[in-house]
């Protein structure tokens, strides 16, 4: 669809460099989408437009406006869409699934659109991509890779604004069972096995 490389084309232009929110964040959830629509059967045209836009605006999680970036990115991606000629009724749809898409938001999206959406992305914070990810942002952070006193957060809450792998136990491996479609939920199974074995083997080096 032409207008998908368009919309391509210009959030390229506008994207940050923050290496776990870049340009090629959005190709991986963009990949993700379209395997996820051809399974679960659902309109690719709104899905894939909602993932090119859906981190258009991106806070840094050291930010205290982080959790209003998926807010301000369905704000900004509807003057965009009006551009293409999407109808008032498609842009609604695309701009609803990226504002609810966010994990902060903790909100479950109405429409497919938005939990195809929600899955695409939350299946990029997985698997050995999440893993790199997660250290990135900490890196980024100047948090340390870990409590030396219980790093598999064993008798303490999971603190991840202090320590990166308290992210794994804070969200991560919660995400599995919070996934929408039957296809999203089997590619997360696949990928949370991942992030335990990287922990089981980060364990033993550990020890």
């Amino acid at each position: 669809m032409k207008v998908l490389d368009l919309i391509k084309n210009e959030v390229k232009e506008i994207m940050d460099n923050d290496s776990a929110h870049d340009f090629e964040h959005v190709m991986r959830v963009y990949k993700n989408a379209q395997k996820i629509c051809k399974l679960e059967k659902a309109n690719e045209k709104l899905i894939l437009s909602a993932t090119l836009l859906h981190d258009i605006v991106s806070y840094p999680k050291s930010d205290k406006r982080s959790k209003l970036s998926s807010i301000q990115s369905a704000k900004k991606s509807e003057q965009i869409l009006k551009k293409y000629d999407f109808s008032k009724e498609e842009i609604s749809i695309i701009s609803d699934a990226i504002r609810d898409h966010s994990f902060s938001q903790n909100t479950t999206p109405r429409t497919l659109e938005g939990k195809i959406l929600q899955d695409a992305d939350r299946l990029d914070a997985l698997g050995a991509i999440g893993i790199a990810r997660v250290f990135a942002t900490g890196g980024s952070l100047k948090r340390p890779f870990y409590n030396i006193d219980d790093p598999f957060c064993k008798t303490r809450t999971p603190d991840d604004k202090t320590w990166t792998v308290d992210h794994f136990f804070q969200k991560l491996l919660k995400l599995g069972f919070l996934m929408n479609t039957k296809s999203g939920k089997v590619e997360a199974k696949k990928r949370t096995s991942i992030l335990k074995e990287f922990l089981k083997q980060l364990k033993q080096e550990l020890s």
